[in-house]
């Protein structure tokens, strides 16, 4: 395992985006669109400029849009072929070419850390990335996150999370790590908290939707008893190998916005539009 590259990325995408109902009521919450793009092909396109080109989907009841979104529409080419509008497809066909995909479902919603022991059939015994859609990140200064992550795993050959400083009031809304700095931006975690109330976190260092996880992981999630919120949290299974060293947080450069809140999506939407009209 530690002489394998990463080249698979895990997207679970079962959850059913509440708040943002009734939209998602039919329409799956990673594939409402920021400008013309779902939310899930920027994260598609984030793992294959990584380097990976095997995408491993975790959908559930009512994601079939995602499947249909990353395959040949015959009717919608043959119309538009040859007219102005054929540039449109442009972009989702370069990444439908670029990689594979693979999917699986969630049959209940019981946490990320289940999301992820959902998508072992499709990661098999090998270091993967984790790509949670909500979560819309862009460097425009250099490589993108998971590029930079990878870079790190490479180094290091242990799981890695990707981290932001955050207002310790908001601290209930992540899980939250602690460690000590070994480089700069890099941290060996030796404690990680699921969503602490402000006055027992242990920093202001909260994890984002960005991971690269050692296949070990999937044992342990196994043996995760159900946390915060009665979920098996992958942020506990987690903790288990920081225990033995093996986690290293990385605050990562550049900009990340949560698109699972209205108010991060709309943040989202104008930091997109002002980005592509400059």
């Amino acid at each position: 395992m530690k002489n394998k590259r990463v080249r698979k990325c895990l997207f679970p995408a079962a959850g059913y985006g509440t708040r943002f109902l009734p939209a998602t009521k039919a329409i799956p919450k990673e594939m409402l669109p920021v400008l013309t793009k779902p939310l899930l092909q920027y994260g598609v396109e984030e793992a294959i400029s990584a380097g990976l080109d095997t995408m491993a989907i975790v959908t559930g009841r009512g994601k079939r849009a995602i499947e249909d979104h990353f395959d040949i529409s015959y009717e919608l080419e043959h119309q538009i072929k040859g007219t102005s509008k054929e540039h449109y497809l442009t972009e989702i066909r370069d990444v439908i070419t670029k990689c594979t995909f693979s999917y699986t479902r969630q049959i209940e919603m019981k946490g990320l850390g289940h999301a992820i022991l959902s998508g072992e059939t499709l990661i098999g015994d090998e270091p993967f990335a984790v790509i949670l859609a909500d979560d819309l990140c862009d460097n425009e200064e250099g490589d993108s996150v998971l590029t930079q992550m990878i870079e790190v795993y490479e180094k290091y050959k242990c799981s890695i999370v990707a981290v932001e400083e955050i207002p310790l009031k908001d601290s209930n809304k992540y899980g939250v790590i602690a460690g000590v700095e070994i480089e700069e931006s890099l941290i060996r975690v030796i404690n990680m908290v699921e969503k602490p109330d402000p006055k027992d976190a242990p920093s202001n260092l909260a994890i984002i939707g960005r991971y690269i996880l050692t296949p070990d992981i999937f044992d342990i999630i196994r043996e995760t008893k159900p946390g915060k919120g009665g979920e098996i949290q992958i942020t506990d299974a987690l903790l288990e190998l920081a225990k033995e060293g093996k986690v290293i947080a990385y605050k990562f450069k550049g900009r990340r916005f949560d698109c699972g809140s209205v108010d991060g999506f709309v943040e989202a939407t104008n930091y997109f539009y002002k980005k592509e009209t400059l």
